[in-house]
């Protein structure tokens, strides 16, 4: 049984809708949306690695934390949008993405340099308590506050779990 996908707010709409604009204007040109292999040879995981371990190294970030809110975030997917208008890999929301620079969410290299910035603020404002920094990276940083702690929502609670899960895997496997 197929469960119906929710109704977009507009602004994901208008985010949409300028992405099949420009897939259009280049026809048959395959961007990073697509997850062909680029000209160069390189796979959209292949560019998103490289990309997660250029803005870690730029904002001092673990690469594999990086890598692991992506992979948790949006399954590596640069054209991911959420329910809630999240955006992109690092699935920014639009007033996150302004707040930390970033122009055009759904590109790749923007996108995931904004959100390792974002990272960063996180576990500057939570003294490096990574559990504090990634409940702030997904419920916000005032919930984060107001609960003093993880806020007690099942989802941010499980992003936690997730992402320091797979960090620890990463690190097992080197």
């Amino acid at each position: 049984m197929r469960i119906p996908r929710p109704i977009p707010p507009a602004g994901v709409l208008a985010v949409k809708a300028r992405v099949a604009a420009i897939k259009s204007q280049f026809g048959g040109f395959e961007s990073a949306l697509s997850g062909a292999v680029s000209h160069e040879g390189e796979t959209d995981r292949g560019r998103i690695e490289r990309t997660v371990a250029m803005a870690a190294e730029t904002h001092g970030v673990d690469a594999n934390l990086l890598l692991a809110v992506a992979e948790m975030e949006s399954g590596l997917r640069p054209e991911a949008v959420s329910p809630r208008g999240a955006l992109g890999v690092m699935q920014l929301m639009p007033s996150t993405a302004a707040g930390v620079g970033v122009a055009d969410a759904l590109n790749v290299e923007e996108n995931i340099d904004g959100g390792a910035r974002y990272l960063r603020e996180q576990m500057d404002r939570f003294g490096g308590d990574l559990s504090l920094a990634l409940a702030a990276y997904n419920a916000g940083p005032a919930a984060v506050s107001r609960y003093g702690g993880v806020p007690p929502y099942a989802e941010t609670r499980s992003f936690v779990s997730r992402v320091l899960s797979r960090v620890a895997a990463m690190e097992a496997a080197r």
